[in-house]
Protein backbone atom coordinates (compact mmCIF):
# COMPACT_ATOMS: atom_id res chain seq x y z
CA UNK A 1 0.00 0.00 0.00
CA UNK A 2 1.37 3.35 -0.77
CA UNK A 3 2.10 5.93 2.33
CA UNK A 4 -1.01 8.10 2.96
CA UNK A 5 -0.70 12.04 4.40
CA UNK A 6 -2.25 11.46 7.91
CA UNK A 7 -5.10 13.59 9.17
CA UNK A 8 -2.67 15.60 11.35
CA UNK A 9 -0.08 16.18 8.64
CA UNK A 10 -3.19 17.97 6.60
CA UNK A 11 -4.66 19.90 9.25
CA UNK A 12 -1.03 21.27 9.68
CA UNK A 13 -0.99 22.46 5.98
CA UNK A 14 -4.60 23.94 5.57
CA UNK A 15 -4.14 26.20 8.68
CA UNK A 16 -0.53 27.26 7.60
CA UNK A 17 -2.58 28.46 4.31
CA UNK A 18 -5.36 30.37 6.44
CA UNK A 19 -2.68 32.02 8.85
CA UNK A 20 -0.07 32.32 6.52
CA UNK A 21 2.07 31.91 9.53
CA UNK A 22 4.13 29.21 10.98
CA UNK A 23 3.67 30.57 14.68
CA UNK A 24 -0.31 31.19 14.51
CA UNK A 25 -1.03 27.73 12.70
CA UNK A 26 0.95 26.46 15.77
CA UNK A 27 -0.99 28.00 18.24
CA UNK A 28 -4.25 27.05 16.30
CA UNK A 29 -3.28 23.13 16.05
CA UNK A 30 -1.79 22.98 19.73
CA UNK A 31 1.51 22.07 18.73
CA UNK A 32 5.08 23.72 18.77
CA UNK A 33 6.51 25.57 15.64
CA UNK A 34 8.93 22.69 15.39
CA UNK A 35 6.39 19.81 15.33
CA UNK A 36 4.29 21.39 13.06
CA UNK A 37 7.14 22.20 10.24
CA UNK A 38 8.30 18.92 10.42
CA UNK A 39 4.97 17.83 9.93
CA UNK A 40 4.96 20.03 6.80
CA UNK A 41 7.90 18.73 5.35
CA UNK A 42 6.98 15.12 5.73
CA UNK A 43 3.57 15.67 3.74
CA UNK A 44 6.18 17.85 0.86
CA UNK A 45 8.82 14.68 1.12
CA UNK A 46 5.93 12.19 0.85
CA UNK A 47 3.68 13.90 -1.85
CA UNK A 48 7.13 15.22 -3.30
CA UNK A 49 6.25 18.61 -4.07
CA UNK A 50 6.77 22.08 -2.44
CA UNK A 51 3.38 23.16 -1.04
CA UNK A 52 4.66 26.16 1.08
CA UNK A 53 7.39 28.87 0.22
CA UNK A 54 9.10 29.82 3.17
CA UNK A 55 10.21 33.72 1.93
CA UNK A 56 11.29 35.09 5.58
CA UNK A 57 10.76 34.52 9.03
CA UNK A 58 7.15 36.24 8.29
CA UNK A 59 6.48 35.87 5.00
CA UNK A 60 4.91 32.18 3.91
CA UNK A 61 3.55 31.81 0.31
CA UNK A 62 1.30 28.62 -0.43
CA UNK A 63 2.39 27.49 -3.85
CA UNK A 64 0.44 27.33 -6.80
CA UNK A 65 0.14 23.27 -6.70
CA UNK A 66 -0.13 23.80 -2.83
CA UNK A 67 -3.24 25.69 -3.07
CA UNK A 68 -5.00 22.85 -5.08
CA UNK A 69 -4.04 20.30 -2.23
CA UNK A 70 -4.83 22.78 0.67
CA UNK A 71 -8.47 22.80 -0.79
CA UNK A 72 -8.59 18.97 -1.13
CA UNK A 73 -6.85 18.80 2.33
CA UNK A 74 -9.91 20.56 3.51
CA UNK A 75 -12.71 19.01 1.72
CA UNK A 76 -11.09 16.09 3.13
CA UNK A 77 -10.79 16.85 6.67
CA UNK A 78 -14.70 17.77 6.77
CA UNK A 79 -15.40 14.15 5.49
CA UNK A 80 -13.31 12.93 7.86
CA UNK A 81 -15.09 15.04 10.88
CA UNK A 82 -18.24 13.97 8.70
CA UNK A 83 -17.21 10.16 10.21
CA UNK A 84 -17.32 11.00 13.81
CA UNK A 85 -20.30 13.32 13.42
CA UNK A 86 -22.53 10.37 11.31
CA UNK A 87 -21.67 8.02 14.75
CA UNK A 88 -22.35 10.86 17.14
CA UNK A 89 -25.94 11.73 15.82
CA UNK A 90 -27.11 8.11 15.64
CA UNK A 91 -26.97 8.34 19.52
CA UNK A 92 -27.16 11.77 20.44
CA UNK A 93 -29.09 14.78 18.18
CA UNK A 94 -27.25 18.03 17.72
CA UNK A 95 -24.13 17.04 20.05
CA UNK A 96 -20.62 17.80 19.33
CA UNK A 97 -18.93 20.78 17.60
CA UNK A 98 -21.44 22.37 14.68
CA UNK A 99 -19.80 25.22 13.36
CA UNK A 100 -21.89 27.82 11.86
CA UNK A 101 -21.51 30.94 9.93
CA UNK A 102 -23.78 33.82 10.13
CA UNK A 103 -24.07 37.25 8.76
CA UNK A 104 -23.85 40.54 10.49
CA UNK A 105 -27.44 41.51 9.70
CA UNK A 106 -28.65 38.43 11.51
CA UNK A 107 -26.54 37.09 14.22
CA UNK A 108 -26.48 40.03 16.93
CA UNK A 109 -30.49 40.19 16.42
CA UNK A 110 -31.51 36.61 16.10
CA UNK A 111 -28.81 34.06 18.13
CA UNK A 112 -29.29 35.76 21.44
CA UNK A 113 -33.04 34.24 21.57
CA UNK A 114 -31.94 30.87 20.75
CA UNK A 115 -28.47 30.18 21.98
CA UNK A 116 -30.02 29.66 25.65
CA UNK A 117 -32.74 27.21 24.57
CA UNK A 118 -30.12 25.08 22.36
CA UNK A 119 -28.33 24.94 25.39
CA UNK A 120 -31.28 23.20 27.50
CA UNK A 121 -32.30 21.19 24.81
CA UNK A 122 -28.80 19.85 23.34
CA UNK A 123 -26.33 20.64 26.21
CA UNK A 124 -23.78 18.37 24.87
CA UNK A 125 -24.02 20.60 21.29
CA UNK A 126 -20.68 22.94 21.72
CA UNK A 127 -21.56 25.91 18.78
CA UNK A 128 -18.84 27.52 17.19
CA UNK A 129 -19.86 30.62 15.47
CA UNK A 130 -18.13 32.68 13.00
CA UNK A 131 -19.33 36.07 11.65
CA UNK A 132 -18.62 37.11 7.82
CA UNK A 133 -20.47 38.52 5.27
CA UNK A 134 -22.12 36.18 2.82
CA UNK A 135 -19.73 35.13 -0.20
CA UNK A 136 -16.85 34.73 2.85
CA UNK A 137 -19.54 32.04 4.24
CA UNK A 138 -20.09 30.41 1.09
CA UNK A 139 -16.93 30.14 -0.02
CA UNK A 140 -15.75 28.91 3.76
CA UNK A 141 -18.55 26.13 3.53
CA UNK A 142 -17.87 25.32 0.38
CA UNK A 143 -14.15 24.60 1.49
CA UNK A 144 -15.20 22.32 4.97
CA UNK A 145 -14.40 25.53 7.50
CA UNK A 146 -18.51 25.66 8.21
CA UNK A 147 -20.91 22.73 8.46
CA UNK A 148 -23.81 25.69 8.47
CA UNK A 149 -24.60 29.05 7.59
CA UNK A 150 -27.87 31.34 8.73
CA UNK A 151 -28.00 33.41 5.46
CA UNK A 152 -30.80 35.84 3.85
CA UNK A 153 -32.11 35.68 0.39
CA UNK A 154 -32.24 36.37 -2.23
CA UNK A 155 -28.92 35.67 -2.89
CA UNK A 156 -26.92 32.99 -5.18
CA UNK A 157 -26.20 29.90 -2.67
CA UNK A 158 -24.21 28.34 -5.09
CA UNK A 159 -25.63 25.06 -5.02
CA UNK A 160 -26.49 24.86 -1.19
CA UNK A 161 -28.81 22.89 0.43
CA UNK A 162 -31.39 25.23 2.04
CA UNK A 163 -34.21 25.64 4.38
CA UNK A 164 -36.08 28.41 5.15
CA UNK A 165 -36.93 30.09 8.36
CA UNK A 166 -38.56 33.00 8.06
CA UNK A 167 -39.31 36.30 6.37
CA UNK A 168 -38.31 39.70 7.54
CA UNK A 169 -39.79 43.48 6.40
CA UNK A 170 -37.81 46.58 6.65
CA UNK A 171 -38.23 49.57 8.66
CA UNK A 172 -37.21 53.67 7.97
CA UNK A 173 -34.93 54.69 10.88
CA UNK A 174 -35.22 58.76 10.85
CA UNK A 175 -34.24 61.33 13.43
CA UNK A 176 -36.58 62.22 15.88
CA UNK A 177 -37.50 65.68 14.68
CA UNK A 178 -37.48 64.92 10.89
CA UNK A 179 -41.08 65.71 9.29
CA UNK A 180 -41.73 62.46 8.46
CA UNK A 181 -41.44 61.39 11.84
CA UNK A 182 -45.31 63.00 12.11
CA UNK A 183 -46.57 60.31 10.46
CA UNK A 184 -47.50 56.69 10.83
CA UNK A 185 -46.00 55.21 8.12
CA UNK A 186 -43.47 55.77 5.08
CA UNK A 187 -44.15 55.63 1.75
CA UNK A 188 -41.55 54.52 -0.99
CA UNK A 189 -42.10 58.11 -3.08
CA UNK A 190 -41.10 59.62 0.59
CA UNK A 191 -37.70 58.36 0.21
CA UNK A 192 -37.35 60.24 -3.16
CA UNK A 193 -35.46 63.02 -1.74
CA UNK A 194 -33.77 62.01 0.77
CA UNK A 195 -30.53 61.38 2.06
CA UNK A 196 -30.40 57.18 2.40
CA UNK A 197 -27.67 56.22 4.53
CA UNK A 198 -26.94 52.58 3.45
CA UNK A 199 -23.95 49.36 4.27
CA UNK A 200 -21.18 49.13 2.04
CA UNK A 201 -20.80 46.71 -0.68
CA UNK A 202 -20.48 43.05 0.49
CA UNK A 203 -24.18 43.36 2.59
CA UNK A 204 -26.65 41.88 0.97
CA UNK A 205 -29.02 43.47 3.10
CA UNK A 206 -28.38 46.41 1.30
CA UNK A 207 -29.93 45.37 -2.09
CA UNK A 208 -32.77 43.46 -0.15
CA UNK A 209 -33.55 46.69 1.34
CA UNK A 210 -33.64 48.84 -1.58
CA UNK A 211 -35.39 46.08 -3.54
CA UNK A 212 -38.37 45.99 -0.95
CA UNK A 213 -38.48 49.99 -1.45
CA UNK A 214 -38.45 49.56 -5.42
CA UNK A 215 -35.08 51.83 -5.50
CA UNK A 216 -32.18 50.84 -7.93
CA UNK A 217 -28.74 50.91 -6.85
CA UNK A 218 -26.85 53.76 -7.31
CA UNK A 219 -29.47 56.62 -6.45
CA UNK A 220 -28.27 60.06 -6.36
CA UNK A 221 -29.01 60.67 -2.69
CA UNK A 222 -27.29 57.14 -1.28
CA UNK A 223 -24.66 56.88 0.78
CA UNK A 224 -22.51 53.99 1.71
CA UNK A 225 -20.73 54.80 4.68
CA UNK A 226 -21.14 52.41 7.07
CA UNK A 227 -20.16 48.58 7.49
CA UNK A 228 -22.80 47.77 10.47
CA UNK A 229 -26.53 48.78 11.71
CA UNK A 230 -25.41 50.39 14.78
CA UNK A 231 -22.83 52.81 12.95
CA UNK A 232 -26.39 53.40 10.39
CA UNK A 233 -28.41 54.07 13.21
CA UNK A 234 -25.89 56.35 14.81
CA UNK A 235 -25.31 59.03 11.78
CA UNK A 236 -29.40 58.85 11.65
CA UNK A 237 -28.81 59.96 15.26
CA UNK A 238 -26.59 62.68 14.24
CA UNK A 239 -29.23 63.88 11.41
CA UNK A 240 -26.76 62.98 8.19
CA UNK A 241 -29.67 61.40 6.96
CA UNK A 242 -32.38 57.90 7.15
CA UNK A 243 -32.02 54.29 7.04
CA UNK A 244 -33.71 51.05 6.09
CA UNK A 245 -33.26 48.67 9.70
CA UNK A 246 -34.29 44.91 9.15
CA UNK A 247 -37.01 44.31 12.00
CA UNK A 248 -35.48 42.62 13.73
CA UNK A 249 -32.44 44.99 14.72
CA UNK A 250 -34.97 47.92 15.78
CA UNK A 251 -35.11 46.23 19.80
CA UNK A 252 -31.57 46.72 19.76
CA UNK A 253 -30.45 49.44 17.67
CA UNK A 254 -32.94 51.95 18.67
CA UNK A 255 -33.15 52.79 22.03
CA UNK A 256 -35.87 55.07 23.92
CA UNK A 257 -34.24 58.45 24.49
CA UNK A 258 -31.96 58.22 21.46
CA UNK A 259 -32.95 60.49 19.13
CA UNK A 260 -33.87 58.13 16.28
CA UNK A 261 -37.44 56.78 15.82
CA UNK A 262 -38.68 53.90 13.13
CA UNK A 263 -41.66 54.17 10.79
CA UNK A 264 -43.16 51.37 8.86
CA UNK A 265 -42.93 51.39 5.51
CA UNK A 266 -46.48 51.97 3.87
CA UNK A 267 -47.72 48.85 1.69
CA UNK A 268 -44.11 46.91 2.70
CA UNK A 269 -43.27 43.42 1.30
CA UNK A 270 -40.73 41.28 2.95
CA UNK A 271 -37.43 42.50 2.11
CA UNK A 272 -35.50 38.86 2.63
CA UNK A 273 -35.80 35.26 4.05
CA UNK A 274 -33.85 34.06 6.72
CA UNK A 275 -32.35 30.65 5.26
CA UNK A 276 -29.86 27.83 6.72
CA UNK A 277 -27.87 26.49 4.71
CA UNK A 278 -25.16 23.46 4.44
CA UNK A 279 -23.57 21.02 1.65
CA UNK A 280 -25.71 18.57 -0.14
CA UNK A 281 -25.24 15.08 0.86
CA UNK A 282 -23.89 16.53 4.46
CA UNK A 283 -23.39 13.85 6.56
CA UNK A 284 -25.51 15.78 9.17
CA UNK A 285 -28.42 16.81 8.02
CA UNK A 286 -30.88 15.80 10.26
CA UNK A 287 -28.78 17.73 12.99
CA UNK A 288 -29.33 20.86 10.48
CA UNK A 289 -33.16 20.22 10.38
CA UNK A 290 -33.30 20.67 14.28
CA UNK A 291 -31.36 23.54 14.06
CA UNK A 292 -33.40 25.16 11.66
CA UNK A 293 -36.63 24.51 13.51
CA UNK A 294 -35.02 26.43 16.67
CA UNK A 295 -33.79 28.97 14.83
CA UNK A 296 -37.23 29.43 13.06
CA UNK A 297 -38.99 29.17 16.80
CA UNK A 298 -36.75 31.85 17.53
CA UNK A 299 -37.41 34.04 14.54
CA UNK A 300 -41.80 33.89 15.19
CA UNK A 301 -40.70 34.52 18.73
CA UNK A 302 -39.56 38.07 17.42
CA UNK A 303 -42.72 38.60 15.48
CA UNK A 304 -41.52 37.69 12.26
CA UNK A 305 -43.20 35.82 9.58
CA UNK A 306 -42.44 32.45 9.41
CA UNK A 307 -43.44 31.52 6.28
CA UNK A 308 -41.91 28.34 4.81
CA UNK A 309 -40.60 27.43 8.03
CA UNK A 310 -40.09 23.76 8.42
CA UNK A 311 -40.61 23.02 4.83
CA UNK A 312 -38.73 20.50 3.01
CA UNK A 313 -35.09 21.70 2.14
CA UNK A 314 -33.94 22.78 -1.18
CA UNK A 315 -31.21 23.44 -3.18
CA UNK A 316 -30.55 27.14 -3.55
CA UNK A 317 -30.33 28.20 -7.17
CA UNK A 318 -29.90 31.55 -6.50
CA UNK A 319 -31.80 35.04 -6.10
Amino acid sequence: MRALPTPRQLRYLVTVAETLHFGQAADRCNVTQSTLSAGIRELETLLGVTLIERQTRRRVVVTPVGQEIVARAARLLADTEALLDVAAAQSRPLSGLLRLGVIPTIGPYLLPGVLPVLRRRYPALRLYLREDLTDGLLESLAAGRLDAALLATPFDLRGMVSETLGEEEVVVALPADHPLAAREAVREGDLTDETLLMLEDGHCLRDHALAACHLSRGRGNERFQATSLTMLTQMVAAGLGLTLLPRMAVAREVLPGGGVVVRDLADSRPARTLVLVWRPGAARAADFHLLAEALAAAHAARGGPAAGAGADAKAGAGG
